[in-house]
């Protein structure tokens, strides 16, 4: 199976109303819908589209995957949107002169960079892609989720043509990470059979304050924290926390 295939899966497993949740958030924190906005790790494409028939007129979708890229293509046309896409390493994208008024980045995107060291240098390249007061929205999950929800968690989905297996371990030795170790059982017509194919993905988070300060250090002002989707304050158990920054 190659990677067309992880990325539809992906795709298709999707909440959809944690989407409709994103764009709720976006529609009452970013604070124009006229500028240019940009979907950094965008995926397929599903919020940009949102988005885009919600009013807000010029976004842009940035992800590493050419395949999930390639789904945000598809989504785009049946959606009958305009969906400008950017493949690049949300690490490193210099290259890129475009500069936007909003860039947004949800999902547990930062939770898949290795360590502080690139959540900063992400951060300083959203800072340098932004115009002058340029708004960044993202989410992330907290320690509470790491450390309490996730570890021993398992998730179990079928149809009739695809299987689906998700258990998630916490990890020794390393604070705020968990390993999620995800299993697909797909119908193969060329075997006549299923084919198991396999992924194991690492999510590491930190405490606000080291949110904050990196975020300072990158060159933004106006932090904003809260939780469920901007409806409340964060609290020890919030599961997810999401910033609203302004480049200073």
């Amino acid at each position: 199976m190659n990677y067309q295939t992880f990325a539809k899966l992906y795709d298709d497993l999707f909440d959809e109303d944690a989407y409709a949740d994103w764009q709720s958030y976006a529609q009452t924190h970013v604070h124009s819908k006229t500028g240019k906005l940009l979907e950094l790790a965008g995926g397929a494409g599903r919020l940009a589209i949102l988005l885009k028939q919600h009013g807000f007129e010029d976004v842009s979708v940035f992800d590493l995957s050419p395949e999930m890229l390639s789904l945000a293509a598809e989504h785009a046309e049946e959606a009958q949107v305009d969906l400008p896409l950017i493949e690049g390493d949300m690490r490193e994208w210099s290259d890129l002169k475009q500069k936007y008024t909003t860039i947004t980045s949800f999902a547990d995107s930062f939770n898949y960079l290795a360590n502080t060291k690139e959540v900063l240098a992400t951060f300083k390249q959203v800072a340098s892609h932004l115009e002058d007061n340029g708004q960044f929205l993202f989410d992330v999950i907290s320690p509470w989720q790491t450390d309490v929800y996730y570890p021993g968690y398992m998730y179990n989905w079928h149809d009739e043509e695809t299987a689906f297996m998700w258990s998630t371990y916490g990890i020794e030795d390393m604070p705020h990470t968990v390993e999620h170790e995800l299993t697909f059982f797909v119908y193969n017509e060329d075997i006549d059979g299923y084919q198991q194919i396999q992924e194991i993905h690492t999510e590491r988070t930190y405490d606000v304050e080291t949110y904050q300060r990196l975020l300072k250090k990158a060159g933004f002002k106006d932090i904003q924290v809260s939780a469920d989707f901007g409806r409340s304050e964060v609290t020890p158990e919030s599961d997810r926390w999401f910033f609203s920054a302004t480049k200073a």
